[in-house]
């Protein structure tokens, strides 16, 4: 469809230019004749093949939520994530690109072998790395004691704010335009993983403006705190509400006419912890695609994708959207980073 006026300019036009032109969707013909003469058409998005740096899923929000023109006096940007989080390193990578400080919020999470990797990462960029955990008032003096007075811009956990949510709207209508031009045919179903869950609201709302009938398959991986109907209901509402504002010609109720679904199934007892059908999963994806996944995030969503392929049928067609990074991480190599930068909190994952 044509997006007209303001809104067409924010999403043609974010705030830095981190991913240039649309990443490739495949056929995933092996796996499809791996799982029999009943499975349906598989087909895969390729976003992590964008490139500047880090790509996977993040790299659409940050494009929005990077503002270096919000205010003269920013300085420094914060975030919020775990210890492994890809947001807060991808956070990281670009606020140093952009000549920022950056401050990362970081919590515990389930030991995975991503994390040293990722504080090393964040040592050698100079990121500000601090424990964040605790009660409220806890967690709010931590907060008062790294930003007051810092000229910070804060970025929330995720990226998934309705700026961010932005990100994958746009994502939706290239979807949409690689599926008119004959790329792919329309799925029937698309299969993300979800944590803070603006990757799938966002996608739900794209596809919904472009007029296609995809259900969007968000496959939860994180608490039901952070991950649950009414908060992924309020952020749909909430940004479809500023899209109708910056302009008149987006349906008001652009929420209710997207299809999503919130799943739970595949969520292996914890953020960063996997199950059986999460490692056959990834496993699967290696043999049949020569493709690397992770337990975090893409190996459950790939789980949920061949679980439900008994049952989708031959006649449909479902899509994986690939939300991780597949470049190796800048700067991870080498012995020189500073380690006595990572907070003695996180000195274990290292061992």
């Amino acid at each position: 469809p044509e997006v007209a006026t303001a809104l067409a300019a924010l999403l043609n036009t974010p705030a830095v230019d981190l991913a240039p032109g649309s990443t490739p969707v495949l056929p995933l013909t092996r796996l499809q004749q791996a799982l029999g003469p009943r499975a349906p058409r598989l087909f895969m998005k390729r976003d992590d093949l964008l490139p500047f740096g880090l790509g996977g899923n993040k790299v659409r929000k940050l494009e929005y939520l990077l503002n270096p023109h919000s205010s003269h006096t920013v300085r420094r940007f914060a975030t919020f994530g775990t210890v492994g989080s890809n947001h807060a390193l991808a956070t990281a990578i670009y606020a140093r690109e952009l000549g920022f400080d950056c401050t990362c919020f970081l919590a515990h999470q389930a030991k995975v072998p991503t994390i040293a990797p990722a504080l090393r990462t964040h040592a050698r960029l100079g990121t500000e790395m601090v424990h964040y955990g605790g009660d409220y008032p806890a967690r709010i003096k931590t907060l008062r004691e790294h930003l007051w007075d810092r000229d910070a811009w804060v970025i929330p956990i995720g990226g998934s704010s309705w700026i961010g949510t932005l990100g994958f709207v746009n994502a939706g209508l290239e979807l949409a335009t690689q599926i008119s031009a004959g790329e792919i045919p329309l799925p029937a179903r698309i299969y993300v993983a979800t944590g803070t869950m603006g990757t799938a609201a966002g996608l739900a709302l794209g596809l919904a403006l472009a007029g296609l009938r995809s259900e969007v398959q968000a496959i939860r991986v994180s608490d039901t705190a952070i991950s649950n109907e009414q908060v992924l209901q309020r952020l749909m509402r909430k940004t479809a509400l500023m899209m109708h504002r910056l302009d008149r010609s987006i349906p008001a109720d652009l929420e209710q006419r997207s299809r999503i679904q919130l799943r739970h199934s595949w969520f292996a007892g914890g953020y960063a912890r996997s199950d059986a059908r999460t490692l056959d999963a990834i496993r699967m994806a290696a043999d049949q695609l020569d493709l690397t996944l992770e337990s975090t995030y893409t190996g459950k969503a790939m789980a949920a994708l061949l679980d439900d392929a008994a049952e989708a049928g031959a006649d449909n067609e479902c899509l994986f959207w690939n939300t991780w990074n597949s470049a190796e991480l800048p700067l991870a190599q080498g012995h020189d980073a500073d380690l006595s930068a990572i907070p003695r909190e996180f000195q274990s994952y290292l061992e």
